[in-house]
């Protein structure tokens, strides 16, 4: 036995980062968990470089493979300049689907909601999407009826939010996580 006390180290917040992803849509997100002490790990698909849709590059903590999922409790999607190129990458989605069997919160914005729907989490749930409304029935994915126009929409463990609520989502999911931080920062007050 150990005469020294054990301190549970907190579960991580898991950003799902692929190509074209858009920076601008986690900043506030990211700037949440700082403040709130949360740790982040960034999984991609390949332990290979990503660049953003402005082109910043970042290297992976780790891929969706090598995720040991009882050390997340919360997974974070930005956007993509082109998410229909995810379209037909359902290791991605199972990936998605992994994580959401752990009850974990899942917070998704603006173009990645249509990841979530792919993989069945957006079922019976209120969300909203950046994509245009009018196709959102022609994708053979979302569920039109539990569509909402809200900037951001949070059911359950589950938070979805237009890009242009960026603001708003990262507030969300820091709420979401019980996290200590000043929301003040990002107000225009």
């Amino acid at each position: 036995m150990s005469d020294r006390w054990e301190i549970p180290s907190m579960k991580k917040t898991a950003v799902l980062l692929y190509p074209q992803f858009s920076e601008y849509e986690l900043s506030v997100a990211l700037s949440v968990l700082m403040q709130g002490s949360k740790p982040v790990l960034t999984v991609g698909m390949t332990n290979q470089p990503i660049s953003g849709e402005a082109g910043l590059t970042c290297i992976p903590d780790t891929t969706i493979y090598d995720v040991t999922i009882d050390e997340v409790d919360s997974l974070l999607l930005p956007g993509c300049l082109d998410i229909g190129a995810l379209a037909e990458e359902q290791r991605v989605v199972d990936f998605i689907m992994r994580i959401a069997k752990a009850d974990t919160i899942i917070a998704s914005i603006s173009s990645s909601p249509y990841l979530l729907a792919k993989a069945g989490i957006l079922k019976g749930k209120k969300y909203t999407v950046g994509l245009p409304k009018d196709k959102l029935g022609e994708l053979g994915v979302f569920e039109t009826e539990n569509y909402s126009d809200n900037v951001v929409v949070q059911d359950g463990n589950t938070i979805t939010a237009r890009g242009r609520g960026f603001i708003e989502f990262g507030i969300c999911l820091g709420k979401a996580l019980h996290l200590d931080f000043n929301e003040n920062w990002y107000r225009n007050t």
